[in-house]
């Protein structure tokens, strides 16, 4: 047992003896140098930058912005016009895996309502019935209001909402092969 304790003090005083020179303090740290100029982030002159502002012109009126912007309104419609759907909003009246409670649903909407075609949409596992064409939310709450006192789990939801008055384009039968 007396080696045993001997072996055990020899490997704590041999664990706690220092392994060298260590200096410490600002002494030792007295020639070192960074250069982090290259990393740091570098910020505009800003008075420079508001004098110039202050020293130019206005580059234009008023009537040349709404002119600008009347003509981009034209070509978002234009543009628009071209797509056959656009995100819009209905009122979802029923969802589940039940047909013929759709159809039901769906006959229910058309005798209360005659106004609002109602319209059956399936998508795997369930039907849906739906009411109007939206483009806003607000716009869906009128009939929102109305529909939810007799089907109380009615509620607005997003949807792709086809044009009324897009037509698919027209494939020219004088042109062959061309992609």
């Amino acid at each position: 047992m007396r080696v045993f304790w001997v072996l055990a003090s020899v490997l704590i005083l041999g664990a706690c003896k220092s392994s060298g020179t260590m200096t410490s303090g600002a002494s030792a740290y007295a020639n070192y140098s960074e250069d982090l100029s290259n990393a740091l982030p570098v910020y505009p002159n800003y008075k420079e930058q508001l004098e110039a502002l202050e020293s130019k012109e206005p580059s234009s009126s008023p009537q040349a912005l709404d002119s600008k912007l009347a003509q981009l309104a034209v070509y978002q419609y234009e543009k628009n016009k071209t797509q056959p759907y656009f995100n819009g909003y209905k009122v979802l009246v029923y969802s589940g895996l039940d047909r013929d409670l759709a159809f039901k649903t769906q006959e229910d909407l058309n005798e209360l309502y005659p106004d609002f075609q109602a319209e059956i949409q399936y998508q795997q596992p369930r039907y849906l019935v739906k009411v109007g064409r939206y483009a806003y939310k607000v716009e869906a709450l009128k009939t929102f209001n109305l529909i939810k006192t007799e089907f109380p789990s009615a509620r607005i939801i997003q949807d792709r909402i086809q044009r009324k008055e897009f037509t698919a384009p027209t494939i020219d039968e004088n042109v062959e092969g061309k992609n």
